[in-house]
């Protein structure tokens, strides 16, 4: 990835468009609490700019959406002028309404919003309301760009998280603004988050399925696809019949399917454009899982395979590899589970017969599941990077809870919809999935639940959203106690794990359901 962080407290410009009302770095908002610190772009058609701020009060760097007058006509008065400026505060007050009904969503590919403010004492002139959220560290997405566009998966797998959030947000009824390049940042994990959530009055979910659409574009093809983007991006181009130029026809190495969904989410959904965040979401993925299985490839191809091989072949010959590797896996485990087993029964037999009954050693249990009274912890609390439902099949459950689960508040839950049937009638599952900071051998999970019956499994995946059958069972327990203990079986170093609902707790009014309110993830000492 290319791009150049801005770290910096020195101002930027985006695309030679001044600020409107002249704010300068160093100016004091929100009551004297916030003060700016460089300036990272504009939305104009919303007289919104961006910021970054710092906060005095928690001594932290906040992501500051400006709403300004933007009319440098208002100085000169007039009715014109008047009539005008009453539109945008009527706008404004509108923008800041919908973006306080966004302050308790939270997912990991939009920064929460944390204070929701209009123009207060002593805000500079023209200031007229102010959206404060969480700082996102790394670059923005137009310098991603700036080098020219980026290999269709990469692209594909940078996009994911966002369109995620944009799937959820409106699987709640909400809208997010996703629809310019300078509300959106790259993390240093490589992956894109809404850094400016703020919708403008008029912005419909469609806006932000489009937004996501003409952030794709703009990484396949280094061009901007909506009206009101920085002078700094070219705009797409258009053919004879106005209709975007798929980014396959400026870009022939796009894939079909990748290059297709771009122009697909921009058009109007009456001449088949996509609806949901879903429909992109998906195709991302199918992308995201093409880009990694090449790379297989080319790394068999590296260590030397054939060179007669058919990539069909290759293919086969790699995924062998992969299901030999897991029966090895699986014997170890077996074998070593024997082993204990029989060193048990020898030392039983050994203390029956010596009659000493202090010696005797506990039994093996695989997977026992402990109360709240468990005993210290082997290693420290892992840190986890996100969290996000893992779903193989139907609907995710509440994608908006999901944070919860880690956010250090057992009294706030994710819970599963809840289902007429048990599992597996409609579903095999649902499940958390956890990114942790790095690799980590774990030794257990500690699930805090009011859910009692409910039966868990851990899993290890390799990567984001894997299938099923590619992720391996370590641990497994049902949740009898308030907190219960899943002791992980192996000591094989991981970085995502699957915290899968197996079995459902039945719910008092009928029906099946279950709640989690806290997950914390141990490593071995």
């Amino acid at each position: 990835m290319s791009g150049k962080p801005t770290e910096s407290v020195t101002p930027r410009q985006d695309g030679g468009v001044p600020s409107r009302v002249g704010l300068p770095a160093g100016a004091i908002l929100g009551e004297g609490r916030y003060r700016l610190l460089a300036r990272l772009g504009a939305d104009h058609r919303a007289h919104a700019e961006f910021w970054r701020a710092r906060d005095g009060a928690l001594s932290r760097d906040v992501a500051m959406t400006v709403l300004v007058s933007g009319s440098e006509e208002s100085a000169a008065g007039g009715a014109a002028s008047a009539s005008g400026n009453a539109e945008v505060v009527a706008r404004t007050r509108k923008t800041l309404e919908r973006t306080s009904h966004i302050g308790g969503f939270i997912h990991p590919g939009m920064a929460r919003v944390l204070d929701v403010l209009p123009a207060g004492k002593g805000d500079p002139p023209g200031v007229l309301g102010i959206i404060v959220a969480e700082w996102t560290q790394g670059h923005d997405l137009v310098d991603l760009v700036a080098d020219g566009p980026l290999p269709a998966g990469t692209a594909a797998r940078l996009l994911e998280p966002l369109a995620a959030a944009v799937e959820a947000a409106h699987h709640v009824g909400l809208v997010l603004g996703a629809d310019h390049p300078q509300r959106i940042r790259v993390t240093p994990e490589g992956e894109l988050r809404l850094a400016f959530p703020a919708p403008r009055p008029e912005a419909t979910p469609r806006d932000d399925v489009r937004g996501v659409g003409a952030a794709l574009y703009l990484m396949l093809t280094g061009r901007w696809a909506l009206p009101g983007g920085p002078n700094s991006l070219p705009a797409a181009p258009t053919g004879p019949d106005g209709t975007i130029v798929a980014p396959r026809t400026l870009q022939p190495a796009v894939p079909h399917q990748l290059s297709a969904i771009a122009v697909r989410s921009l058009v109007d959904t009456s001449v088949g454009g996509v609806r949901t965040g879903a429909a992109i979401l998906q195709v991302l993925e199918q992308a995201a899982a093409a880009e990694a299985e090449t790379a297989m490839m080319r790394a068999i191809e590296e260590r030397g395979e054939p060179a007669e091989l058919t990539p069909a072949e290759a293919k086969e010959k790699a995924r062998e590899r992969v299901r030999r590797r897991k029966l090895v896996a699986g014997v170890m485990v077996l074998a070593l589970a024997t082993a204990a087993v029989l060193i048990f029964v020898v030392m039983s037999a050994v203390d029956m017969f010596a009659g000493d009954k202090k010696h005797t050693t506990p039994p093996l249990v695989v997977g026992q599941s402990h109360g709240g009274n468990a005993a210290p912890p082997v290693g420290p609390v892992v840190e986890v990077a996100s969290a996000e439902i893992y779903n193989v099949k139907g609907t995710p459950d509440n994608r908006d809870q999901v944070a919860r689960v880690v956010d250090g508040d057992p009294e706030s839950r994710w819970r599963t919809d809840s289902y007429r049937q048990q599992f597996p009638a409609l579903k095999p599952g649902i499940g958390v999935q956890f990114r942790l900071k790095e690799p980590t051998a774990l030794s257990k999970l500690v699930v805090e639940s009011p859910s009692q019956g409910t039966v868990v499994e851990v899993r290890a995946a390799t990567g984001r959203n894997p299938r099923l059958d590619d992720t391996r069972v370590i641990g497994q327990a049902r949740l009898d106690q308030r907190q219960t203990d899943v002791q992980i079986t192996s000591a094989e170093p991981v970085q995502h794990v699957i915290l899968w609902i197996t079995e459902l707790a039945g719910a008092p009014s009928g029906g099946n359901l279950s709640e989690i309110a806290e997950v914390k993830i141990y490593s071995r000492g």
